[in-house]
């Protein structure tokens, strides 16, 4: 693979020395960020790596800060086309040509058998201020239906904000849903539903079936285990890729950004959360099987 870096543009010993540093300094669990700093140093002393490409480098030390614990918001991504300076502006610019891109975040609402509604978000819960307005007039349109398939198998992240807003319109009163703690705070930040939503809810009563897909990550992920831990939903598909960390992205370069994540979540039902281990469906199921298999669980519950 090649990039449009050229090898006078590329310090890779300089590159990779400030990375270790933000790694050190940021990454939520301190001895984790040691071991990775120190890691990335030696790599570098040996001559890891050695290349004229930013997307090489970009693959081996997210190789490298993979190795320790596995975590899978923790890399140093490639941006083909030069990013901004600003922290997590890269992945900002992204996200809003996704959000353009996928119907504004709800590509599927549509009535089914039995009176279900199936509600696909995807493939991002983008920020709040840009969704509310989507979300709003799909979660109202799905209001009425007697049960509800919400379509996760695409969705790959997004905020937290989101979440919290989605299940608002799922639940009855407001409900704690997770406690972030970083390793700069003695405090956690704990995360609640609001206590309005424009539009109508769905409530928290009726039938609600999850999709989950291997694919399913970080913030898709969030939305169905907050829902799965309060017992409000059923999981319906296969286990998710297990990222429970929230990230924080540094342009070190430009064609690179590093992601680190800088807090855990901790689930108030569970004690702990999805990372590294995913989210476990109630019925297993191959994904493209997830929505048949759900529908008929609503229609055998609803009859």
């Amino acid at each position: 693979m090649t990039s449009t870096t050229t090898p006078s543009a590329l310090d890779t010993v300089t590159l990779v020395e400030s990375i270790a540093d933000l790694v050190r300094e940021n990454y939520v669990f301190p001895d984790v960020a040691g071991q990775l700093a120190d890691l990335l140093r030696r790599r570098s002393a040996d001559g890891a790596y050695r290349t004229e490409s930013a997307e090489e480098l970009s693959e081996a030390v997210t190789a490298d800060l993979r190795s320790v614990n596995g975590d899978l918001h923790l890399g140093l991504k490639y941006h083909a086309v030069p990013v901004p300076p600003e922290p997590g502006a890269a992945v900002l610019a992204m996200v809003r040509r996704e959000f353009d891109t996928f119907l504004n975040g709800v590509p599927r609402v549509e009535l089914l058998d039995h009176g279900v509604a199936v509600l696909e978000i995807g493939p991002k819960l983008f920020p709040l201020d840009w969704a509310a307005p989507p979300l709003t007039a799909a979660l109202s349109l799905v209001a009425p239906a007697r049960g509800l398939i919400l379509d996760l198998r695409r969705n790959t992240g997004g905020d937290p904000n989101t979440v919290a807003f989605v299940c608002a319109y799922l639940l009855d009163g407001r409900t704690h849903l997770n406690t972030m703690f970083s390793r700069k705070d003695e405090v956690g930040a704990q995360s609640w539903t609001p206590p309005f939503v424009p539009g109508a809810r769905f409530g928290g009563t009726k039938p609600i079936y999850v999709l989950t897909s291997a694919d399913t990550f970080s913030g898709g992920e969030e939305l169905a285990y907050d829902l799965q831990q309060l017992g409000r939903a059923e999981v319906v598909g296969e286990v998710t890729r297990g990222g429970a960390h929230p990230r924080e992205g540094f342009t070190v370069h430009p064609h690179l950004e590093l992601s680190v994540p800088f807090a855990r979540a901790v689930n108030p039902v569970s004690g702990t959360n999805w990372e590294g281990v995913g989210v476990q469906p109630d019925v297993p199921c191959d994904a493209d099987t997830a929505l048949d298999r759900a529908l008929a669980l609503a229609a055998a519950r609803l009859a």
